[in-house]
């Protein structure tokens, strides 16, 4: 016979025989739910946040450099390959979302003032999808091909330099025979970035006049490559390392920005001691709950043990209203989530703490974030401890003997 029905109907009547304690216990769990969700989705929210800014301030899910770039990233140290071979390369791998760049350390001059940069030589049409800039341009217009002879700013800079639109400015660096190369570009177009030290430390030209203005022909300082998601590279990095070779050092965004990679690394332990913490303190709140359940129900407990039901099966119907218990609040506690999340969908402003929330790498605009495996690793930890919780209560619930059981006041 199948006792699963009955025991089911009796758990669930049991449950709800004292509305207020079950009402109190399932508010409990649904707030504890709801708040292990938020603040994940918090953290996660701002977590990405840093990694999205980090990536797409130009470094690419995977780079390629000189080997001696990281460390001296001067136009000495370009690639051994010229741009052409790179492209040729890099397409007959398979690698569709690609970029190629100069990037050389210079100083940016106005009529008023002079700032440190670091100018990038780029072509429009390959950075569409991977760096930041070609969205953010808010004023004026981005570069229009690799040979434009405009330059884009950051709006931050032009503050800073006293400049605007359609003025021009000069950039110095230095070239490969250690001689200073300078040119003047006019501003064409200025852009805004979530973080205030990329609005003043990256500008951008056309790459091939910068290549013309440093004297470098078809070289190329670095090539960056995105490709699905940034968790995933592995394929990516597979790939470029194949077509560019061994005398290129090609490496994933962890590996070259360490803080980023440790932060999502941390990020996924985090989460789960977040949850386990939180409904730790919940079970004690449980398993009060259930132990209270069982003391007041002694005699009746003695009378299904009279009549022949096993030990067994109380300590399954015992389990059973805890889980129901449980159910009803992950359901409850989930919904909670799920509309706060998306009540915040735009973001909560945090400007108040804008410095110090840049010095992380985040922007003043946290978007919660409920990833799917969050939601899931946190109703798997509730259902876990829970019904790890109830064991106790069930377990003395069965181990009554009858006759004592019914002659309890």
């Amino acid at each position: 016979m199948n006792r699963f029905p009955v025991l089911f109907l009796l758990a669930w009547r049991n449950l709800w025989r004292n509305h207020r304690r079950t009402v109190i216990m399932l508010g409990a769990i649904s707030i504890g739910v709801w708040a292990m969700l938020f603040m994940t989705a918090l953290s996660r929210g701002m977590v990405n946040d840093m990694i999205d800014n980090g990536l797409r301030t130009l470094p690419g899910y995977v780079q390629a450099h000189h080997p001696d770039f990281i460390d001296d990233p001067s136009i000495s140290n370009l690639l051994p390959q010229s741009d052409s071979e790179i492209q040729a390369a890099l397409d007959a791998s398979g690698v569709k979302n690609w970029a190629s760049r100069i990037k050389v350390p210079a100083v940016i001059m106005s009529e008023r003032a002079s700032r440190g940069v670091v100018l990038h030589g780029i072509d429009p049409t390959r950075e569409a999808g991977i760096s930041f800039v070609a969205d953010q341009v808010n004023e004026g217009r981005f570069l229009e091909h690799a040979g434009d002879t405009g330059i884009v700013i950051g709006a931050a800079l032009a503050s800073k330099l006293e400049t605007k639109i359609g003025r021009r400015i000069v950039i110095m660096s230095q070239d490969p025979d250690n001689e200073i190369a300078d040119r003047g570009f006019r501003v064409v177009g200025l852009f805004e970035a979530d973080l205030n030290h990329t609005e003043e430390g990256l500008v951008f030209a056309g790459k091939h006049t910068v290549a013309k203005m440093l004297g470098i022909n078809d070289r190329v300082s670095e090539v960056v490559g995105v490709d699905g998601d940034y968790r995933e590279v592995s394929v990516l990095l597979a790939q470029m390392k194949t077509a560019l070779g061994d005398e290129v050092d090609t490496r994933p965004w962890y590996e070259l920005n360490s803080y980023l990679g440790t932060m999502l690394d941390v990020m996924d332990g985090f989460v789960v001691v977040w949850m386990v913490v939180i409904f730790l303190a919940l079970s004690f709140g449980l398993v009060n709950t259930l132990a209270m359940a069982v003391f007041e129900r002694v005699r009746e407990i003695g009378l299904l043990l009279a009549i022949g039901m096993r030990p067994g099966n109380i300590v399954s119907m015992i389990l059973m209203e805890s889980l129901l218990l449980l159910i009803l609040g992950l359901l409850i506690g989930n919904l909670l989530a799920w509309l706060s999340v998306l009540w915040l969908a735009d973001g909560i402003d945090v400007s108040v703490v804008a410095e110090g929330m840049e010095m992380f790498g985040a922007s003043s605009l946290i978007r919660p974030e409920l990833v799917r495996f969050d939601v899931m690793a946190a109703n798997l930890v509730v259902l876990i401890l829970g019904l790890a919780s109830s064991l106790s209560p069930a377990f003395r619930a069965a181990r009554y003997e009858p006759i004592e059981a019914l002659t309890k006041v």
